[in-house]
C-alpha cells in the first residue's frame, strides 16, 4: 500500500502540464453590428481522435482574472477533466443590452439586444469554430457565465438545448425582472423562471448553478435570506417542476463568504469545469 502511495505521488509531483495554446480571434459580427473579440485556449498533444469539449464563456474580457489558464493547465495535468477547448468571449461596452434574455428585456429595457447576441453566438460564432477549430470530433458543448453573462449563458443553453449539453452560471442574475420593486412587482414577474415555466419541454440539459453568501444584502422578501440565494433556488424548483433531478442534472453550490466579484468566481470555477466535464478519456 505504501509503495503504491509513494509511486501516485511521484507521478504527482513529476507530472508534466500540457501546453495550453491561447489565440485571439475577431469576427465581424452581422447581428450585432459590430467586431467581437475572444480568446481561444486548446490543450496542445491531444490526439486528434479523442473527442474535444467545448465551453463558451461569457465575459471573455475577466479571463486573467478568473485564472483561466492556470485552472485548465492543472486540471489537464492532474488529469480531473477531459480535454477541453474554451471560448473566452470579450462583452462590448454594451453588455447591459447584449445579455439578458432573448426577446425579454427587463423593466428599463435593458437587455433589448439579448436577441442579437443569442443569433450572433448560434449562427455566427459557433459556425466559425466549427471551421476554425475543426471540431467535427467534439464531445459536449458547455456555455457559462458570471452575473449577467451567467443569465445569458443559461437563457442561450436554455433555448438551444439541441446544441448545449450543460451550462454553468455563477451568481447569475436570476432577479432580471418586468416590474420595478416599487411598481407591483411580484416573484411572478422574473423573467427567466418565466421562460423556464413557459417551456413546454423539459430540454435535455445539464445545470450547474452558484451563489455566493455575500453576493449581496439586498432581501427584498425579509426572510433573512439574500436575493441572489432566493432567485437561484427558485429557478432550481422550477428546474425540478420540470422533472430534472439533483445532483445528476442540477447541481447547486453556495459559496460561504463568497462575494459578487471574480476572484470568487475563480475558486468556484474549477469545480465547475470537474462537473461539467469530468475526466473519462485517455490522452
Amino acid at each position: 500500500m505504501e509503495n503504491i502511495l509513494l509511486k501516485a505521488l511521484v507521478n504527482r509531483l513529476t507530472m508534466v502540464i500540457p501546453e495550453l495554446k491561447i489565440n485571439t480571434y475577431t469576427l465581424k459580427s452581422t447581428a450585432l453590428k459590430r467586431v467581437v473579440e475572444y480568446l481561444v485556449y486548446v490543450p496542445a498533444g491531444v490526439s486528434t481522435q479523442v473527442p474535444m469539449n467545448l465551453l463558451l464563456l461569457n465575459d471573455g474580457q475577466d479571463a486573467e482574472g478568473l485564472q483561466l489558464r492556470e485552472t485548465l493547465e492543472e486540471l489537464h495535468a492532474s488529469q480531473r477533466i477531459d480535454p477541453l477547448i474554451v471560448v473566452a468571449i470579450k462583452c462590448s461596452d454594451d453588455r447591459m443590452n447584449e445579455y439578458g434574455v432573448a426577446g425579454r428585456p427587463d423593466f428599463q429595457n435593458r437587455g433589448s439586444k439579448a436577441d442579437l447576441y443569442d443569433s450572433f453566438i448560434i449562427t455566427e460564432l459557433l459556425p466559425q469554430l466549427e471551421k476554425k477549430l475543426n471540431l467535427k470530433n467534439k464531445a459536449k458543448v458547455g456555455f457559462a457565465g458570471f452575473s449577467l453573462g451567467g443569465l445569458s449563458a443559461f437563457d442561450i443553453a436554455w433555448r438551444h438545448s439541441q446544441i448545449f449539453d450543460v451550462v454553468g452560471a455563477f451568481s447569475a442574475s436570476f432577479w432580471w425582472r418586468t416590474k420595478d420593486l416599487n411598481d407591483g412587482y411580484t416573484p411572478e414577474d422574473r423573467i427567466m423562471h418565466q421562460v423556464i415555466r413557459e417551456t413546454s419541454h423539459k430540454p435535455e440539459l445539464k445545470v450547474w448553478l452558484m451563489t455566493g453568501t455575500e453576493d449581496e444584502t439586498e432581501d427584498r422578501n425579509h426572510n433573512f435570506i439574500i436575493d441572489s440565494i432566493d432567485d437561484t433556488i427558485d429557478v432550481i424548483k422550477e428546474l425540478m417542476d420540470k422533472g430534472y433531478t439533483r445532483p445528476e442534472e442540477v447541481f447547486y453550490y453556495e459559496m460561504v463568504g463568497g462575494r459578487h466579484e471574480v476572484p470568487c468566481w475563480a475558486k468556484a470555477l474549477p469545480a465547475f469545469l470537474c462537473w461539467a466535464f469530468p475526466r473519462t478519456a485517455v490522452f
